[in-house]
């Protein structure tokens, strides 16, 4: 949920010291994973300005929506942050997790809350993540969050080279978050948006190819 965000670190922290939809219990440092195996745990995430964890709300809906889909799953969190979109997919039996995120201390903090879980089957990877993402891929993920940095037009760049270096296929589900006056993406022809909702400032939705 940065850029590489849920905190969004991918851009400097001065360019996101405003990101909507966060609560203000979220901004204490910590995460709390909301179902699965670690329901109830709560981690450390970096108490940076602007770099704030996805909202609870906005992620049980998102779970809700995908429960019978995360089990056995393969997770791409491409822009990562405090990797609550993550661990939570983890926690609800998905098969693993790649976190990209920009950001080294976020990065370090990542990999330590995957060791405080004795997390075995989720990498992180300290990188920009347009600059992976313009790599073909060698696997295909079966569930990409993708959640940028507000107000730096990374959104249709991240998802033209997801589709363009085959990082999901036709059975592949995505999940986006932005700001909620923008118009979605384009996306390749088929692709719907399957369910979607608003906050009072941030629009996330759940796109799946329309079989």
């Amino acid at each position: 949920m940065s850029k590489n965000k849920r905190y969004h670190t991918q851009a400097k922290p001065s360019k996101q010291s405003t990101r909507p939809g966060r609560s203000k219990a979220d901004s204490l440092g910590e995460v709390r994973i909301i179902g699965g195996d670690w329901r109830g745990r709560k981690l450390p995430v970096l108490n940076a300005e602007g770099l704030r964890p996805t909202s609870d709300r906005v992620r049980e809906t998102l779970f809700n929506w995908l429960q019978f889909d995360v089990p056995g799953a393969t997770c791409l969190d491409v822009f990562a942050g405090s990797g609550a979109l993550s661990f939570e997919a983890l926690s609800r039996g998905a098969k693993h997790a790649t976190l990209l995120e920009l950001d080294i201390a976020n990065s370090k903090q990542l990999k330590q809350n995957l060791l405080t879980l004795k997390v075995d089957n989720a990498q992180v990877e300290q990188t920009d993540s347009l600059q992976w993402l313009s790599n073909q891929s060698d696997s295909v993920f079966d569930l990409v969050f993708l959640d940028p940095p507000f107000h730096q037009d990374l959104m249709q760049k991240s998802v033209d080279l997801l589709f363009k270096n085959g990082y999901v296929n036709h059975q592949a589900w995505l999940y986006l978050e932005q700001e909620k006056p923008l118009d979605w993406p384009l996306l390749p022809n088929g692709w719907i948006c399957h369910r979607e909702k608003n906050t009072s400032q941030v629009r996330f939705g759940l796109f799946k190819f329309d079989e």
